[in-house]
């Protein structure tokens, strides 16, 4: 028999929490978005593994069951009695260098693991019997119902996770923050590329806000799913105009660029211009600076609502090599994605 929920059913959320600098800076890479999976895991009798790596906040059902119990929205795994410990192993949805990870588990109380691990390998394929894993985080005590932040100092590229938790119990989210690594090594320079998305490392660096959108969002492949899969700031109710700094994944001469203002009919901005640089040295925060003296790259072009804006030769001003765009909005509004599409400088 399967117990649906219950006719007095409540949705808890968790509190909104305050989060660390690497992961404000970088993207999730177990974000199934990117095509995370799980791969394998020892146990998942109350809730399946591959629901920890889920985008959305994890939520609590009062009165809602299954066959195998209290519905959790996590991964969590029956109580053991012989000794050893549980683990899964976690395909990235991008190889990459990882900043910083978050052990959530929200709403786990009398069920959390008490410590848990990490390891990563980089392999072709899946990991097997001859696969070596490193040790990326040492066992690290873990609490009831809250977000668990550990940075990685560690340069190397990954492609799978090993999370260990020790004994059993749940998780509700795994996020893997990190940059992503795309090999650049052996591309034509004849062709057009684009460098500014984030499966070929194309970074967000910073925004002057994102009250209602996720800036990150702007360099995804695909367009928009809906008003929410992008990026847009707050009504603006003061003099100015808001921006987003993109790192690209190469060194480029541009010569397309794409804003898609798809889902916002009601929001969009009136105008866009793109200033953009050669930058060899400085800190995000010293870039932040910078990017207010960038030379234009594309002069201000008034935008319409729910459209794909194409720019080329005619729009964009030959400023030769660059590897830094800002993306200025006029006052305010979304943004769903910005593609840059260039040829590559040695």
């Amino acid at each position: 028999m399967s117990f649906g929920s219950h006719p007095s059913s409540t949705v808890q959320h968790a509190a909104p929490v305050e989060l660390p600098d690497f992961a404000r800076r970088h993207v999730n890479l177990a974000d199934p978005d990117f095509g995370a999976r799980v791969l394998y895991c020892t146990d998942e009798w109350f809730a399946p593994a591959e629901r920890m790596l889920h985008s959305s906040t994890p939520v609590f059902v009062v009165g809602k069951f299954d066959d195998h119990g209290k519905w959790m929205d996590g991964w969590e795994t029956r109580r053991r009695r012989n000794g050893g410990h549980d683990h899964a192993v976690i395909q990235l949805g991008l190889p990459g260098i990882i900043k910083g990870v978050d052990i959530d588990t929200s709403h786990f109380t009398g069920n959390f693991p008490p410590a848990a691990a990490l390891e990563a390998c980089h392999v072709e394929g899946a990991p097997d019997e001859q696969t070596v894993w490193t040790e990326i985080l040492p066992a690290a005590s873990l609490g009831s119902s809250a977000h668990h932040f550990f940075t990685i100092n560690d340069t190397r590229i990954w492609t799978h996770l090993r999370l260990h938790i020790y004994p059993d119990g749940g998780v509700a989210r795994l996020r893997v923050y990190g940059q992503v690594h795309d090999d650049w090594q052996g591309r034509g320079h004849d062709i057009l590329y684009e460098v500014s998305a984030l499966q070929h490392g194309g970074r967000i660096i910073a925004y002057n806000d994102a009250h209602f959108g996720v800036p990150f969002r702007l360099i995804m492949p695909g367009r928009g799913i809906n008003m929410g899969d992008g990026w847009e700031t707050r009504r603006r109710r003061e003099p100015g105009n808001d921006w987003c700094i993109v790192q690209l994944g190469r060194t480029a001469i541009v010569e397309r660029i794409e804003v898609d203002t798809a889902h916002f009919k009601g929001n969009y901005p009136d105008r866009v211009s793109i200033q953009a640089a050669l930058v060899n040295q400085g800190t995000d925060q010293s870039i932040v600076t910078q990017a207010m003296f960038w030379d234009m790259l594309l002069p201000e072009q008034k935008t319409a609502m729910d459209t794909q804006h194409f720019y080329d030769r005619e729009q964009i001003r030959p400023l030769g090599p660059v590897n830094h765009v800002r993306l200025n909005i006029f006052p305010d509004g979304g943004v769903s994605r910005l593609r840059i599409w260039g040829r590559l400088v040695d």
